[in-house]
């Protein structure tokens, strides 16, 4: 780490500091040798070690799973739910969820970017992190007293550091600011969709993935021809299944299956376009899901789980065709669950868990919002029912 000076119980950049470990593990506060993102406390001082970024947060987006929680626990109250998130990061030093163990992603303007930073930012830039905050040191200085609770999207200030391993990005300049924070919190699902049915398309010889494993649109490929692979998105009708049916359909998936909740949001999802065929079914429901896909053209060859809540590995499974795929995009999934499930029902999947990240996602994402019209109306009914305060049942990530 280089020299240091000693500040309480805890060691700070001095004159002269070497940049800090680009993974952030001289700002863990504990347990001793663990990554950010399973430290119990994070040290969120202000100060820069040179290869460092501070943001001054302008909004918080809580992960789907996270929200649901917080909600649940105190009833909605806004008080309460303010109350709650404030105490995690006071005493955490990070926004992680001690129940779900997530966090979510922010947007804000950076103030400072050390001499040795290899993000490529500048002051002034306003950016959307794309590292969890389960991993960020944040500190809260105004109570989060703007935020009504209602949403995932949190007005807030305070300041957050990125290490030199974290990602971010400029905001667009052509796309409303809570639009591109809610299309880049969830920009991994579509990139890796796009990997994994560009992947099975090339299998069948009908597509191939593009650079960095992804797929560009007008490449290669016959989307809908006859034996191109089926694709199912559990959740399509929220944020990540949006993109990520519109994703595989680009990357030459021969049928997309949307698979919502209820009527009212199927109805939302046929007026979109975006899918070939929606079926409403509960995804707790390992027998009624699997049921409801084969019927509408499965069992797919990729299964995209894009639900927060606990439960749909079973379905997820009986619903892919042997030797096929599920991406489990979910921060309610259990590793467990699906693992022994599978097993039990002697299925031959592959299961994937989408860490967020694939090279490119973030552009991907907001092209893939850019282009489609369906994608975007969606989004932003979306982003209007969070404000309202109207969430459906089975909450889609």
């Amino acid at each position: 780490m280089g020299d240091v000076t000693e500040v309480g119980d805890v060691t700070g950049p001095g004159p002269g500091l070497a940049p800090g470990s680009p993974l952030g593990l001289h700002r863990v506060l504990g347990p001793a040798g663990v990554l950010p993102q399973a430290a119990w406390k994070l040290d969120p001082r202000p100060s820069l070690w040179p290869d460092e970024v501070r943001v001054a947060v302008e909004r918080l987006n809580l992960d789907a799973a996270s929200f649901r929680q917080l909600r649940e626990a105190t009833g909605g109250a806004a008080a309460d739910m303010r109350a709650q998130v404030c105490t995690i990061v006071a005493e955490r030093g990070k926004m992680q969820n001690p129940v779900t163990g997530s966090g979510g992603m922010l947007t804000g303007v950076v103030e400072e970017a050390g001499p040795a930073s290899p993000l490529g930012l500048a002051a002034g830039d306003r950016i959307a992190t794309l590292v969890s905050l389960s991993l960020t040191p944040l500190v809260i200085t105004d109570g989060l007293a703007d935020w009504d609770g209602r949403s995932e999207q949190v007005p807030c200030r305070g300041h957050a550091i990125l290490f030199g391993r974290s990602i971010a990005t400029v905001l667009p300049p052509d796309l409303p600011g809570p639009l591109a924070l809610a299309v880049l919190d969830v920009a991994g699902a579509p990139a890796l969709t796009s990997r994994v049915v560009g992947q099975a398309a090339a299998g069948s010889g009908l597509a191939g993935p593009g650079p960095s494993g992804l797929r560009t649109p007008g490449g290669p490929g016959t989307p809908g021809a006859p034996d191109a692979p089926v694709v199912a998105i559990i959740g399509a009708g929220g944020k990540s299944g949006s993109l990520s049916a519109a994703a595989a359909r680009e990357a030459g998936a021969g049928r997309v299956i949307g698979v919502v909740p209820a009527e009212a949001e199927a109805a939302t999802l046929r007026a979109a376009g975006l899918v070939d065929e929606v079926v409403v079914a509960d995804a707790r429901d390992p027998v009624a899901l699997a049921a409801a896909v084969r019927g509408a053209g499965g069992p797919a060859a990729v299964t995209v789980v894009c639900v927060d809540v606990p439960g749909c590995e079973g379905g997820a499974v009986l619903a892919t065709a042997n030797g096929g795929t599920v991406v489990f995009f979910s921060m309610a999934t259990s590793f467990t669950a699906a693992a022994l499930g599978a097993e039990g029902v002697a299925a031959d999947v592959t299961m994937l868990i989408g860490n967020g990240y694939v090279p490119g996602h973030a552009q991907l994402a907001l092209d893939l919002v850019r282009r489609e019209p369906g994608v975007r109306g969606l989004f932003e009914a979306r982003i209007s029912e969070e404000t309202r305060g109207n969430r459906p049942g089975l909450e889609e990530k």
